[in-house]
């Protein structure tokens, strides 16, 4: 999966894992059969096993033998070790989990998407600053609005935390619209969402769940529903298809986390060789258009 996923990505790698199973790597592998399972705590398995092999791709990142961190796996180890390694960037007070969402208006960025269980208010508002830049840096997006989730779009609700960082957010110079709801993370009403990780990450799961959902629940029912049922699934098939590849999580790449001194991209464990392309190919994207300097 990973050997074929790095050969359409057409860039040349830096690859730790078992040597055995990475023989068809376009690149240089380094023999690392160690991991570090996403049931361990992360940052005391990090220090204490140097030789896993996100340790030391992390490290190759921060000593300058590669340009990228790339990660399928566990996002616990990952984080601790490209925070550790790699190191925040100066005046970052908290590294976020930025997740790319692919929606039929365009792509937009939900941050934090798990790192930061708990934030204070600077933090939220730091998270805004670095996902507009990232936006702007990598995807294009010229002046992204910015929005804060809350329980209601109205400015005075949410918690303490939400409105004071709301507060700052509206004397400042993003293009703030500011507090928007569950149901516009989908909505393409804004093109960066920021929350807390904890929200953040029960609302990414929750709208993936929700679209897996519908899309079995719309093939069974034509399955299920006669020649009539069938005739009308055979129509649609094209633009379905085509929707469903646009709306697909392994077309963006997975996640980026901003804060770090150099790209760390978090691909999805379950990404097959399209997923493992598109995750190296944001990795370069997000190096070529300078996205570390365009957010510092």
């Amino acid at each position: 999966m990973v050997a074929e996923g790095t050969r359409r990505s057409g860039e040349d790698v830096l690859l730790f894992g078992p040597a055995d199973e990475l023989a068809e790597v376009r690149g240089e592998v380094v023999d690392a059969p160690e991991g570090i399972g996403g049931d361990e705590e992360p940052v005391r398995a990090v220090r204490s096993r140097p030789q896993a092999s996100i340790v030391q791709a992390a490290k190759a990142v921060a000593d300058g033998r590669a340009e990228a961190l790339v990660s399928a796996g566990s996002t616990g180890p990952t984080l601790a070790a490209a925070t550790l390694s790699i190191k925040r960037l100066r005046g970052v007070h908290r590294p976020a989990i930025a997740a790319l969402l692919p929606l039929p208006t365009g792509p937009a960025l939900l941050l934090d998407a798990g790192a930061n269980t708990e934030v204070r208010p600077e933090h939220l508002v730091q998270f805004a600053y670095m996902g507009a830049a990232f936006m702007e840096a990598v995807v294009g997006t010229e002046r992204p609005r910015v929005g804060l989730l809350s329980v209601g779009s109205e400015s005075g609700k949410g918690t303490p935390d939400v409105l004071a960082a709301g507060e700052r957010l509206q004397t400042g110079d993003l293009n703030f619209a500011g507090n928007v709801e569950g149901f516009d993370l989908t909505a393409g009403t804004v093109d960066v969402i920021v929350t807390d990780g904890f929200t953040g990450n029960v609302a990414l799961k929750v709208a993936e769940g929700a679209s897996r959902t519908v899309r079995d629940a719309i093939r069974d029912r034509v399955r299920s529903g006669g020649p009539l049922a069938m005739l009308g699934g055979l129509l649609i098939r094209g633009p379905v298809a085509r929707l469903r590849d646009e709306l697909d999580p392994e077309r963006v790449g997975g996640a980026l986390l901003l804060g770090l001194r150099r790209p760390v991209v978090i691909a999805h464990g379950s990404f097959g060789p399209d997923g493992i392309a598109a995750a190296v190919g944001l990795a370069r994207r997000a190096v070529d258009e300078r996205m570390v300097e365009r957010t510092a």
